[in-house]
């Protein structure tokens, strides 16, 4: 976190913008197909997001000091509601853009935040209920938050948008599988799934590939799809540039879904390469007319 009494507003603008160029997603949530007025609010919704998961996930720090940072993006959220000037870029930054769009709920930062803390102290989910209301908070706000930037929000346009962001959070718990198993001892496949299919939390970390696995991965999997296909519902209400990134955001998740069921190894993390694009752009367009 860039820190600095005497950092501009722009320079603020610019580290969120850096950190979003900087950090590969299959998902692109700051595409620069869409108007310059709406990327850089959004780069700073991402940079917020970015930064907070990366505390929960990232580096070798105890659960204690990920808490006490988390804590501290926290308080810092609590002094933007109570006017008091920040003092880092990060949040210099984000009190500008609630200031230029007070449409944008300030209680989905605190929702992430609380994903983000669930990350550090949960590491099992019980059943899919469980991961959905993860989700509600890790995922959701992300799409809320772009509904309201670009003044689209209706209860059918929000309900649309819930589904899809669950659905790239769930298809992204596929692809992160392993390392979620490995570097993070967490797990966010539903225990009472794996026990009716008399899966093991150790047969997962140990990489077994067995008939019971891959249909629990199955499963998910389908999940995932049937969510992105209700969320669809959105791109017939959505015009522009935004209309077609969210288009777009689709067709990438589709084919993630669909790399994801092809592959051997589920342990593997498929990833969308260049040559996917032209499709993609081409099924989003389709979609579009």
């Amino acid at each position: 976190m860039v820190t600095n009494h005497s950092i501009s507003v722009e320079a603020a603008y610019q580290f969120c913008e850096t950190l979003t160029k900087t950090h590969y997603e299959n998902f692109p949530v700051a595409s620069l197909i869409l108007p310059k007025k709406i990327q850089r609010p959004i780069s700073v919704i991402y940079a917020f997001a970015r930064c907070a998961d990366d505390i929960a996930d990232e580096g070798n720090d105890p659960k204690e000091i990920r808490l006490q940072q988390l804590q501290h993006y926290w308080q810092s959220l609590e002094d933007l509601k109570n006017n008091i000037p920040p003092k880092e870029a990060l949040f210099m930054a984000l009190s500008d853009i609630l200031k230029k769009n007070p449409e944008l709920p300030i209680s989905l930062f605190f929702d992430l935040l609380r994903a983000f803390r669930q990350d550090v102290i949960k590491n099992e989910y019980e059943n899919f209920q469980e991961v959905l209301d993860y989700c509600r908070k890790s995922a959701n706000p992300i799409g809320r938050l772009l509904l309201y930037l670009t003044h689209n929000v209706t209860e059918k346009n929000l309900n649309s948008s819930d589904a899809i962001c669950t659905a790239l959070q769930l298809t992204n718990f596929l692809q992160d599988l392993q390392s979620d198993l490995l570097l993070r001892n967490r797990c966010y496949l539903p225990k009472d799934d794996m026990k009716q299919l008399n899966i093991s939390l150790e047969d997962l970390k140990l990489g077994k590939t067995t008939t019971a696995i891959y249909q629990l991965i199955t499963q998910q999997l389908q999940r995932a799809d049937d969510l992105l296909e209700e969320g669809t519902a959105l791109t017939q209400q959505l015009t522009g540039l935004f209309g077609f990134e969210i288009r777009l955001t689709i067709a990438g998740g589709r084919q993630i879904i669909q790399e994801l069921k092809k592959r051997k190894d589920i342990y593997t993390r498929p990833t969308l390469k260049w040559w996917h694009w032209p499709i993609l752009v081409w099924h989003a367009i389709k979609s579009g007319l």
